[in-house]
């Protein structure tokens, strides 16, 4: 979509049944087939093979467009990662929120590792509404620990943050992987690794705007968001 002002230029059906279908499936647990029956109930004949390239083309550009928006998050950070099936196999989603959990960062890998870790913590360090951690709690990974020391002694941690390794800390990280597992789960696992990353980034910052951290679209106002969704893509609610 780079380059180009209208991100539903060419596109057989309007921008408000896109952006309807593509906020509902990233939000809910619901198949490709169910949200095709569903917007046939709203007189929309659509397939369901469709919906899926509309999701592989706007969610990660839904994603792109709200880093901008969202609220700052603080500086103390609950990591963990959990496990996603694609073409069979179990990949790793990282993630990370804040003491209050707010999502800051998440990332799909193959593997699980200090340099998959670096990785991570890296695109974390990177977004427009994070700050460099006070203290960053983490499971008993060994990973972590190698990473984080390899990032201060490059400074791209600040030296002092404190690393605790405490797994009860993290039950609020943990509890927020329940909001992403239960929406691959209609979905039985993934065909591809990028079909799973573009999905996925879609489902996190869906989530982002259902937990509020977009000032302008509060949590559980879905007109407000719906508005909000519309307006970064140019199009009229």
């Amino acid at each position: 979509m780079k380059g180009n002002k209208n991100p539903f230029k060419g596109r057989q059906f309007t921008a408000e049944i896109i952006l309807w279908a593509v906020r509902w499936y990233l939000q809910f647990p619901i198949s490709y087939r169910d949200l095709a029956c569903m917007l046939s109930d709203r007189g929309v004949q659509v397939n369901h093979t469709t919906l899926f390239r509309w999701i592989q083309a706007y969610a990660p550009e839904l994603d792109k467009r709200v880093r901008p928006h969202l609220r700052m998050t603080n500086g103390s950070w609950r990591v963990d990662e959990t496990y996603i099936r694609v073409k069979g196999e179990w990949v790793y989603l990282y993630r990370v929120v804040d003491a209050t959990g707010q999502t800051i960062d998440f990332l799909l890998s193959p593997k699980r590792d200090a340099a998959a870790a670096r990785r991570f913590f890296r695109k974390a360090l990177g977004q427009p509404h994070t700050v460099n951690p006070r203290t960053i709690t983490v499971d008993r990974n060994a990973a972590y620990p190698v990473a984080i020391m390899a990032m201060k002694g490059a400074g791209e941690i600040w030296r002092f943050a404190k690393l605790r390794q405490v797994k009860f800390l993290n039950n609020i990280v943990e509890q927020d992987h329940r909001r992403i597992k239960r929406l691959v789960r209609p979905g039985l696992g993934f065909k591809s690794f990028t079909t799973a990353s573009r999905t996925i980034a879609g489902y996190e910052v869906m989530a982002m705007i259902s937990k509020g951290q977009v000032a302008s679209a509060p949590a559980n106002d879905m007109g407000t968001q719906r508005d909000f969704i519309a307006t970064l893509f140019g199009a009229a609610a």
